[in-house]
């Protein structure tokens, strides 16, 4: 009986090289483009708008297999279920084939790695949604183990040996991924209880993980032993209520307290140092704080979700700009969620209920 479990297995493996290699062709060769590529520099919207000096311009857009062109979405999602049948699974199910996979439903943080690939978590495919730029491909990974699929992933890190770290709200844990989205690991599950925001300090190969609903922020080392806990309930400097995103940049954790309405900041060794923002009703007060990033140039980056902003601050915490409002328009937002920045100066907004991600371009600082 083992023997013949053992050869219908080696077929279906051997049935599937066939099959993804005669697929390989299909999945690459296509250029990943954002929209602008037919549009004049002198075209693009900029904020803030002319005759001022213009800080930002609009980059592009991610929504999906759009964003390949001259690929073909119903070939590719008729080889993935094809894949599914391979190994066993139902090509329909929730692990298989969610109920979209066009592209991006409901994006919540991204990181860019080294290489140009995108890695945006959404919460409406269950999935990492991956933009590979230097493959030409869009992929999408819904594994959190072998056979469980992911519940909620929120935060996302790159970690440590070309590791993808995911933090997963609705499983209460950080996986690993390898470069392939392969399941390798997961921690903190007998420590988190609901994890949503992430962010590593690659020289001090730490990890730091928002526990929403403990109110605090875990302190991790790479291979994932619990060292330290940031902060506990309450509103007072260092204290949190619902923190949500988190950054690591500029030797800084930046920490959105999101029910206290503001980003409070700590260094490198987890010590307070400032905190910015206050709940209002104008343009510039924070309501609910979701997503922080920040650039080389010390610009803080903060998405306002309930009001659908983008609030731009200076190191200081200082207010500059805001871009956003209510709609579908360029420039405008629908409960933003997540913002992180690459190495080439652009800025990736996760317009969460519009289903795409928002890219712009930081043009310098003042002269």
């Amino acid at each position: 009986m083992l023997e013949k479990v053992y050869r219908i297995v080696s077929l279906n493996f051997a049935l599937l090289l066939v099959f993804l290699a005669g697929c390989g062709g299909m999945q690459s060769h296509h250029v990943l483009q954002y929209g602008v590529e037919n549009l004049p520099v002198e075209l693009r919207p900029v904020w803030p708008s002319l005759p001022e000096v213009p800080r930002y311009e609009y980059a592009g857009v991610l929504t999906g297999w759009e964003n390949f062109p001259t690929a073909t979405p119903e070939d590719r999602r008729d080889a993935e279920k094809a894949v599914r049948w391979l190994v066993g699974l139902n090509p329909d199910s929730r692990y298989g084939d969610s109920e979209d996979k066009h592209g991006l439903r409901r994006p919540q943080s991204g990181v860019v790695d080294a290489d140009g690939r995108i890695y945006i978590t959404d919460v409406g495919q269950h999935a990492v949604v991956v933009f590979d730029e230097p493959e030409g491909t869009l992929k999408i990974w819904n594994r959190a183990k072998s056979l469980t699929p992911f519940g909620a992933p929120v935060g996302i890190a790159l970690g440590p040996d070309k590791q993808i770290l995911v933090a997963d709200a609705e499983l209460g844990r950080v996986v690993r991924l390898d470069h392939e989205g392969t399941p390798i690991g997961e921690f903190g599950v007998h420590n988190l209880q609901r994890p949503t925001g992430l962010a590593r300090d690659p020289q001090r190969r730490l990890i730091y993980v928002a526990d929403t609903r403990a109110h605090n922020i875990k302190v991790f080392d790479d291979s994932g032993k619990l060292i330290n806990t940031i902060g506990s309930p309450g509103n007072k400097p260092g204290e949190f209520n619902s923190p949500t995103h988190l950054a690591f940049a500029n030797q800084r954790l930046y920490i959105s307290d999101t029910l206290n309405a503001r980003i409070q900041v700590f260094d490198a060794n987890g010590d307070y140092l400032h905190s910015f923002g206050n709940r209002g009703i104008k343009i510039g007060n924070m309501v609910r704080p979701k997503g922080v990033a920040a650039d080389s140039e010390g610009n803080v980056y903060v998405v306002e979700s309930l009001h659908d902003h983008l609030l731009i601050y200076d190191a200081q915490g200082q207010f500059l700009l805001p871009i956003g409002g209510t709609g579908q328009e360029t420039g405008q937002f629908y409960l933003p969620s997540g913002v992180w920045s690459d190495g080439h100066g652009r800025i990736f907004i996760s317009d969460m209920f519009n289903g795409r991600v928002v890219i712009l371009r930081f043009l310098g600082g003042e002269e």
